[in-house]
């Protein structure tokens, strides 16, 4: 399709991947932003405009299905393009392809605010932006978002990840960028399952692994150099295989929720790479800490 542009080519390095031996899911993140700041520099909206206009496009929330595994040593593309174009919004999707085999997988759904920078004020776009937005327009074919029931409060969700922001870690905005976002809440999920008996010692003992399918994350900012950050998560589905986690971010120092991830994932067999049944005993635990 027309829209579409290549916004990433690259490869998976042996320091990207995790204790599962594929690709790390904030590394994935880190691809989504050069996809992003590609596509974002095609429509006229990139690190130029940024220093120009002092407005800037900061993702609000991304919708990530994660559909094959990509390991070490695998070459990868992505093609982007505009979902939607809003008053001030910008839904762009991306397609991770492994380039080898041609096959797609991953799908984002990212959206975007359009913000002044020193005002952290949404502006609306012009009809010009706008116009270039419908030029890469393109048809989205990805798997359909699911809402489900969270729960109201944090009764009953664990501390699993705290630590303070480091000055590396912060965007033009001066906040965290999301792959900052995506390594507390893996180091949180590691924390949040091993509550249930899925921990380290179990994982190399049995080749098991938590491996994730699915992310629905939503951020709302808030996040300085030096603040104090603190995860909290639920566990709040178990299947046979499959469990859904809700992990909650805060700064401390003010309180406010900066960010939640929605995480779904399996219970990996590490030799035929494939999910798991749980074993009847984690289940069990599992169950004993669901949050409603």
């Amino acid at each position: 399709m027309s829209g579409w542009v290549e916004t990433y080519r690259g490869i998976v390095y042996r320091w990207e991947v995790d204790h599962n031996d594929h690709l790390t899911v904030a590394y994935y993140f880190a691809r989504f932003a050069d996809a992003a700041l590609g596509l974002l520099d095609t429509l006229g909206l990139g690190a130029g405009y940024t220093r120009r206009r002092g407005r800037v496009c900061v993702t609000a929330d991304c919708y990530v299905r994660y559909l094959r595994e990509l390991r070490v040593g695998d070459i990868t593309h992505i093609a982007s393009g505009v979902i939607a174009a809003e008053a001030d919004v910008l839904v762009l999707g991306h397609k991770v392809f492994n380039s080898e085999t041609g096959e797609v997988c991953t799908t984002v759904e990212q959206r975007l605010r359009h913000v002044d920078t020193k005002r952290h004020a949404a502006r609306p776009f012009t009809p010009t932006q706008r116009r270039a937005a419908e030029h890469q327009r393109v048809e989205w074919d990805g798997p359909p978002r699911e809402r489900r029931p969270r729960p109201r409060g944090l009764e009953g969700f664990r501390e699993t990840s705290r630590d303070t922001v480091k000055p590396g870690e912060v965007d033009v905005l001066g906040e965290v960028a999301p792959l900052y976002h995506i390594h507390r809440f893996s180091a949180a999920n590691g924390h949040a399952t091993a509550a249930f008996g899925i921990t380290p010692g179990y994982m190399r003992t049995e080749h098991r692994g938590f491996s994730t399918f699915e992310f629905q994350l939503e951020l709302d900012g808030g996040l300085r150099a030096g603040d104090p950050v603190c995860v909290r998560s639920a566990l709040v589905h178990v299947g046979n295989s499959s469990m859904r986690l809700l992990h909650v971010m805060t700064n401390e120092r003010t309180g406010e929720r900066v960010a939640t991830l929605e995480q779904l994932g399996v219970h990996l067999d590490m030799d035929a790479r494939r999910p798991a049944s749980l074993p009847d005993a984690i289940r069990e635990k599992a169950k004993a800490i669901l949050v409603a």
